[in-house]
């Protein structure tokens, strides 16, 4: 910023820096930052990303530092490789969720919770997602402002084949993109949404070649920058609005559910019988 309130404001308490929030997530993305423009990139070890519970678990407060950073304008969200996010099988459920202690199922609930809130209600700039490849919990894709995919990426919601409702974002997208007849038999049949599919139903705006897709990504970022900061703000407020309202009446709804049925089923998520079942009912 041109402006420094340290210079005005006596007391000032400044955000957390870019150097400090890359330095501290570094482990799940890779940061990088031109021209008021972060791209953040889902990595482990520099390699696809492998959503892990100390994952999940970062992706609330990364948010809340990459949102309060007056020098992020436009975000970029993307991962590594030819995958989006995949889920590790290391990170599997042991047990139940019913034979957990309570305190760490309201961790894991408030960490689903507060990473989908925190997406929408503390990034008050523009949002690109580049889908990179097929992968799980393409929610924040879904959510984003523009959605570019590769051409073999997909959107698919596996929460009802595996034994969990769909609660944790991805369903809520799919219902509010998609339409909720579409998405609920796309949901309680776990069915393959490719990519030209969703560019047909609208769940992304434009397919690329993966060696593209980031390039066009910064690109549509770079034309968001040339318009005054102001502009980019309300327009994204503009077009996130239908967010906020989904998040407010129904997230909530969604979310407990979820959380409910896991407990009260006394089943491990994702059920190794149902994982080992086709997708395809007929």
């Amino acid at each position: 910023m041109t402006w420094d309130p340290s210079a005005e404001w006596k007391g000032y308490a400044a955000p957390t820096s870019f150097d400090d929030y890359a330095k501290r997530y570094e482990s799940f993305f890779r940061m990088r930052r031109e021209g008021g423009i972060i791209e953040l990139r889902m990595h482990t070890d520099d390699g696809p990303y492998k959503h892990t519970h100390a994952a999940h678990n970062a992706w609330a407060r990364v948010w809340q530092d990459v949102g309060n950073d007056p020098e992020n304008q436009v975000l970029i969200l993307t991962g590594t490789g030819d995958k989006w996010m995949m889920g590790d099988p290391k990170g599997l459920n042991p047990k139940p969720a019913a034979e957990l202690d309570p305190d760490h199922i309201f961790q894991r609930m408030m960490d689903g919770w507060k990473h989908i809130e925190s997406f929408i209600y503390g990034i008050d700039m523009p949002t690109i997602a580049a889908v990179n490849g097929p992968g799980v919990h393409t929610e924040f894709a879904l959510l984003s402002d523009v959605t570019f995919s590769a051409p073999d990426a997909d959107f698919m919601d596996p929460h009802f084949w595996l034994g969990s409702p769909p609660g944790d974002g991805q369903g809520m997208a799919l219902q509010a993109l998609m339409g909720p007849k579409r998405a609920a038999y796309y949901i309680y049949a776990a069915k393959s949404i490719p990519a030209p599919m969703a560019l047909e139903r609208g769940l992304v705006n434009e397919i690329f070649p993966r060696e593209e897709l980031l390039d066009r990504a910064w690109d549509l970022a770079r034309y968001m920058m040339k318009r005054p900061r102001y502009t980019r703000w309300a327009t994204h407020n503009i077009l996130s609005r239908h967010w906020k309202k989904a998040i407010s009446e129904d997230f909530g709804f969604h979310m407990a559910h979820q959380m409910l049925a896991n407990v009260a089923s006394k089943s491990v998520v994702p059920d190794p019988a149902l994982l080992a079942d086709p997708r395809n009912p007929f």
